[in-house]
Formats: structure tokens, C-alpha cells, sequence
């Protein structure tokens, strides 16, 4: 049998006028833009409209926003009906409200939470990531552990978006000497990113007793279909699990090249990406290869 995977995008996918022809042409997208504008409490269809770039890179702003939209795309497709969903690191929130584990508005709600934990995080310690390129995992992996090891600076892998290209996330100074380290053993590139803070590592964790009492308050219902999370990249239909594993991707690694993997070799033929850009498109087929399709709404 042949599985429709839906997947969405995480912070990162923004740029200006996002959402702005799903609100013109779609009543029902309408509705929803509406409704986060008064959730949030603040015109967030306005900044994502005709905000500035600066504006839209505020992770209090992208990450609901970047929810907005996808969550609106998705609910345009005419009676989707995912075999599967996963989505990256935020995007997994978008995730859960396509199986119906989550309602939007308490969805927008935790982005939100989420959002404003992680801003305060990122101030409380400077920190930053790196795009690591050509370089084996496990290497990458190796060289961090012996960074940490050798001088108490946090610098760990985060992001595992596909093969050959790894991001990791860490204090500046940590950052930095991974970055020569990795050039050092053969990767292609070692790039620091325009990012606020070390997402997905322990610096992250002042956030995650805010969002983790937020979660557990939130009522999470058992869902239609699978979510692959990031964590623990497999598929996921308890809602405690589920729950647990959100709290713990925080401070976790997102493993989406392992999520995709588990999700072809659990049958899905197809991959829909819903939500601003094609990045995850292009991951899907550098994991996957010629042997999936994969087409985006947006």
C-alpha cells in the first residue's frame, strides 16, 4: 500500500509576505490568521506580510509564524489524509496538529511558550551553530566529544539534516574551535550560521522546565497517524511518548536524516511539504533519493 508522508518545515523557512496568497485566496487559511492574531495577542499576519527581515528572524515572531503558515497550508489541501507526518524541530508541532494529536490553538500556544523560552535561553547564554559539510557523522560526533572534553565548552551535534551536512550547536568559543577542528579532519565546509543561540543543546535547557510544565498542561489526543519525531526518529502514536519526546527535543538532537529513513522504510512513497521554502524537498531527496516523490503546498 502506498503512504502519503506530510512533512513541515522549522525556523528558518520565513521570508517576507509569507502566508499573504494563502490569506487573500483561502477563507479557511483566513480564519486561521485571524485567530493566531488574536491568540498571540499582536497582528502577527502583519509581520509576516510586509515585516522586515529583521523582524521575521525574532524567534519570538518566526516560530509562530513559520507554525501559521505551515498549519494554513496544510489545512488548504482538499481532504488530506496523511499515512504519516513529521516535521522539523518546530515543524513538529505542525506536525501534530495535521494527526489531530494537538488543536491549533493550543499548538500556537506552546509554539508561543516555546518561542519566548528558547529567546530567553539564547540571551541568558551567547551561543551559537555551524553547518558542518562532507564530513561522516560519526566523525562530526567524535570531534565534538573531544572538544567538550578537553576544554568544558558545550559544543554537541544538533541537527542531522542529511548525509554530508550536519549542524552543530554550542557556545561561541566551543563553535569556533569546532569549526577549525572540522576543517582540520576533511570537512568540505565549516560555517557559522546566523542564528541567536545554541538550539538543540544542553544551553537550551533553562527553557525546558517553561515548556515542559506548559506540555503537560496541554491535552494531547491520541492521533490519527504516526508522527516520526526528531528524537527518537521512529514512529510515535502514544501521546505520553509523544509529550515526553517534545519536552526532550529541546535540548536534543533533531535526527531528520533518520526520520526519513524510518518513514521509507515504513512504506512511505510520497512526501508533501507543507509550509514556507522547499528545503525539506531538497533534504527528502538527498535521503532518499530517486525512489520517493516529493511536492510542496505553500
Amino acid at each position: 500500500m502506498l503512504k502519503h508522508a506530510f512533512v513541515f518545515p522549522g525556523q528558518g523557512a520565513q521570508f517576507t509576505g509569507m502566508g499573504k496568497n494563502l490569506y487573500e485566496l483561502n477563507s479557511s487559511a483566513k480564519i486561521l490568521f485571524e485567530q493566531a492574531n488574536d491568540i498571540l495577542g499582536f497582528n502577527i499576519s502583519e509581520v509576516m506580510f510586509n515585516g522586515t527581515d529583521e523582524a521575521l528572524k525574532q524567534t519570538n515572531i518566526t516560530q509562530p509564524a513559520v507554525f501559521l503558515h505551515s498549519v494554513a497550508a496544510f489545512k488548504t489541501i482538499e481532504a488530506a489524509q496523511p499515512s504519516m507526518v513529521a516535521g522539523h524541530s518546530l515543524g513538529e508541532f505542525s506536525a501534530l496538529v495535521a494527526n489531530g494529536t494537538l488543536h491549533f490553538e493550543d499548538a500556537l500556544k506552546l509554539v508561543s511558550i516555546r518561542a519566548q523560552a528558547m529567546q530567553k535561553a539564547c540571551e541568558l547564554n551567547p551561543s551559537t551553530m555551524a553547518a558542518v559539510l562532507n564530513l561522516a557523522d560519526e566523525k562530526v560526533e567524535e570531534i565534538c566529544a573531544l572538544i567538550q572534553a578537553e576544554t568544558g565548552e558545550v559544543v554537541v551535534a544538533a541537527n542531522y539534516n542529511c548525509p554530508g551536512q550536519l549542524v552543530i550547536s554550542g557556545s561561541i568559543k566551543g563553535i569556533d574551535i569546532a569549526c577549525i577542528r572540522m576543517k582540520e579532519a576533511g570537512a568540505k565546509r565549516a560555517l557559522v550560521l546566523p542564528v541567536g543561540g545554541a538550539f538543540h543543546s544542553p544551553l537550551m535547557a533553562p527553557a525546558k522546565a517553561e515548556l515542559a510544565a506548559a506540555i503537560e498542561a496541554t491535552t494531547f489526543n491520541q492521533p490519527s497517524c504516526a508522527v516520526y519525531q526528531n528524537v527518537v526518529a521512529k514512529a510515535v502514536t502514544n501521546p505520553q511518548e509523544i509529550k515526553q519526546n517534545l519536552i526532550d527535543q529541546l535540548t536534543g538532537a533533531v535526527r531528520w536524516t533518520y526520520c526519513v529513513q524510518s518513514m521509507v522504510a515504513d512504506g512511505a512513497t510520497q512526501f508533501t511539504e507543507c509550509g514556507p521554502g522547499k528545503v525539506l524537498q531538497g533534504l527528502i531527496g538527498k535521503i532518499a533519493g530517486a525512489g520517493v516523490l516529493t511536492d510542496g503546498v505553500s
